[in-house]
């Protein structure tokens, strides 16, 4: 895995309390494609039992019948709050958005949009 230092350029903060989370094999219910910011694109609103339904990226869902899927991997929804100036270390980009770690707190990890972010080169 190739991760890389980036710094914070613009504050992000979830408005997900509870995000989507499931396991490799989970069915999933995938409804409508996102229309959001340019550059995240391929996002679908799905749910699975037992969850609060959540934004999926299109590359880890394996479409079915209908409206069915099943997840292709691990997933969680879970965003990272930032701040200004904060440094990040990013491993994985999907669909606009940028999988991190905390560099100050390891462990403490979420989705960040890239477009927040600058790498700071090595």
């Amino acid at each position: 895995m190739n991760t890389r230092t980036y710094r914070v350029i613009t504050p992000h903060e979830t408005e997900f309390a509870d995000p989507i989370t499931f396991k490799k094999g989970a069915t999933l219910e995938v409804g409508e494609e996102s229309e959001g910011y340019q550059g995240w694109e391929n996002w679908f609103f799905c749910a699975t039992p037992g969850q609060e339904p959540g934004w999926v990226p299109g590359q880890i869902i394996e479409r079915g019948e209908g409206s069915t899927g099943r997840a292709l991997e691990d997933y969680t929804a879970r965003e990272l709050n930032v701040h200004r100036g904060e440094k990040v270390a990013g491993s994985r980009i999907l669909n606009g958005w940028l999988w991190c770690e905390r560099c100050d707190e390891p462990g403490t990890v979420g989705w960040v949009p890239l477009q927040n972010l600058e790498e700071i080169p090595e």
